[in-house]
């Protein structure tokens, strides 16, 4: 079927709240005006339960159905938080807020959610429990983690879980998503190497700190070329590199960080475990020390086979089976919806932004033509999955 009627209606109110949302962005948990926004729709729209404060900033809403004959719950989640980037657009609703942007589509995705809110508010055509999830903090601060290690799950009752996310590149009016890993894992390490400082024209004298990072960074990249089955997908990038202030001054310790990604559990603790035998060992012969700061970060992003499937046929209700594309290649980014894959079975689908900038770029910003269609798929879903 095509977009729901009602849901067209109730375009033109959730565009004004995104744009507002887009002009007034915050970052991680602090996201209090957002919060507070969601929180007073979800109540004005009449939801039966509103908690505000889970996962430290984060917001539920409970809409129950016309019955509940069969105790089902899904819960449907959004994120609120921005980037600290500066805008470089001319938008009319460009952020206020210098330094910061929601160069993600979080916007979008609140105020899609909030629509879809208000729609199952209004009709209530289904059996069951919708929990709307407006989470903070995804980008960086693990608040997928936070809203499932404060009870998100069991408080609610939520037995599955379903997210969403806009795809610049992707024709508006498309959908992709695919079982199993979708987006990788992502790691971040930092090591610290330690020499013998002293002048640049006496390096004998020293043991070059500078020489034996260089030698790492080398030495690294063969972790995906000569140590991870060629079949597997692993990204190892080294993307800072300090030491030194002088041109003739041998430094006496230099830092090297990056980020570790992969698509599956075996392949990250494997590439973890490579990364510290070779810095060990190439600082050793370069007769200097190497300690390696290693942090994991977001998960592997798994969809679950079943809730895949189904994801799939509700988008194809609205688009059309054949703008559905159910093999989307995986994504080497990461996303901490994750967390709550693992807490619960669910899918994550992505939404056509249409030609737009790329995600996390100053120029990007969420296609509101992509409204009807993210509202329909979340009330479709509803609807669909706790029938009358």
């Amino acid at each position: 079927m095509p977009i729901i009627n009602r849901i067209a209606e109730l375009a033109d109110d959730v565009k004004g709240w995104r744009h507002d949302i887009h002009q007034n962005p915050e970052l991680l948990y602090d996201v209090h005006r957002t919060a507070g926004l969601v929180a007073e729709k979800l109540r004005a729209f009449g939801c039966d339960d509103v908690v505000t404060g889970l996962g430290r900033t984060g917001v539920v809403g409970v809409i129950k159905g016309r019955s509940d004959r069969t105790g089902r719950a899904i819960g449907l989640r959004a994120d609120m938080d921005a980037l600290p980037i500066l805008e470089a657009t001319d938008l009319p609703y460009k952020s206020r807020n210098a330094g910061k942007m929601h160069a993600c589509g979080h916007d979008g995705h609140t105020a899609m959610l909030l629509g879809a809110a208000r729609y199952l508010t209004e009709t209530r055509n289904f059996d069951g429990t919708a929990v709307v999830i407006f989470q903070p903090a995804e980008e960086g601060g693990g608040g997928g983690l936070a809203m499932v290690e404060d009870g998100l799950m069991e408080r609610f009752n939520v037995q599955e879980v379903y997210g969403m996310h806009n795809a610049p590149g992707m024709p508006v009016g498309s959908f992709g998503l695919r079982p199993g890993p979708l987006m990788a894992a992502a790691d971040r390490f930092d090591i610290d190497i330690e020499g013998r400082g002293g002048h640049a024209a006496k390096p004998h004298q020293c043991i070059d700190p500078v020489v034996a990072g260089s030698q790492i960074v080398v030495a690294l990249q063969t972790i995906a070329a000569r140590t991870i089955d060629p079949l597997d997908s692993v990204v190892v990038s080294v993307t800072c590199f300090h030491g030194g202030d002088a041109y003739n001054v041998i430094p006496q310790k230099v830092r090297l960080s990056g980020t570790i990604r992969a698509l599956r559990e075996e392949v990250r603790a494997g590439a973890e475990a490579r990364l510290r035998e070779i810095v060990e060992f190439t600082a050793r012969a370069h007769r200097a020390k190497a300690e390696v700061h290693y942090y994991r970060g977001y998960p592997v992003t798994e969809n679950h086979p079943s809730q895949t499937d189904f994801a799939a046929e509700i988008a194809g209700t609205i688009v059309g089976a054949d703008k559905v594309d159910i093999a989307m290649p995986p994504m080497m980014g990461a996303e901490d919806f994750s967390y709550m894959l693992l807490a619960r079975p669910g899918a994550f689908i992505f939404a056509g932004n249409g030609d737009s900038a790329g995600l996390h770029h100053p120029q990007y910003d969420f296609n509101d033509e992509l409204i009807p269609y993210g509202m329909s798929y979340w009330a479709k879903l509803v609807e669909t999955a706790m029938p009358v």
